[in-house]
């Protein structure tokens, strides 16, 4: 993630680092009973878990790097998944063939679109940047990147080789991803 950012700085082109500023939310950490297996499943022990605490612990390390979380709304129940879920409804399958990958809890990530909102806005109007580079596929960003570009913010978006919806090119300067194209059945962004 650091390198992948940095690819976007041109020092031939003095172009500096402000910072770079990371989302996301702290590991699940409640213990719940998977209602096809029975089984208790303790989410803070997970392996997902480990490898966010342990990736939070060095983003703090990290200079430059701003670490902002949000928080897990926990729906206090589970979800069969939608493909799952189309064949029980279509009677190809019953209840009794569910198995225990076929269910997921729900938990929602709360707070990151408007950190991410409140970030872009106070850079724009701060004027402490020119250039904002957005790592992400979300479009749930718009109005903040508006904002931004008619501030005199050169707007870019790295969607990581994902595919971006036509409705928010319009609001972006550019597309550029940085990291290694996972491969053909994902299309490639413009260049800048």
């Amino acid at each position: 993630m650091h390198k992948m950012s940095l690819r976007h700085i041109d020092k031939r082109k003095g172009e500096r680092l402000y910072r770079i500023l990371f989302y996301d939310c702290r590991p699940f950490e409640k213990k719940a009973h998977n209602p096809v297996t029975n089984g208790s499943i303790d989410f803070s022990k997970t392996k997902q878990a480990d490898f966010r605490r342990s990736f939070h612990e060095e983003l703090r390390r990290l200079r430059k790097v701003a670490l902002r979380l949000g928080h897990l709304q926990d729906g206090k129940g589970w979800i069969i998944r939608k493909d799952k879920t189309k064949s029980l409804l279509q009677r190809k399958i019953a209840i009794s063939d569910l198995e225990g990958d076929d269910v997921y809890y729900d938990i929602r990530q709360k707070g990151v679109d408007m950190k991410i909102g409140l970030d872009i806005a106070s850079l724009a109007l701060k004027k402490m940047v020119e250039r904002i580079i957005l790592i992400s596929g979300d479009s749930d960003f718009v109005p903040a990147a508006k904002l931004a570009r008619r501030e005199g913010i050169d707007f870019i978006l790295d969607p990581m080789w994902n595919h971006v919806k036509p409705g928010l090119l319009e609001h972006i300067d550019g597309l550029k991803s940085t990291s290694k194209n996972p491969g053909p059945s994902r299309k490639k962004p413009n260049p800048l």
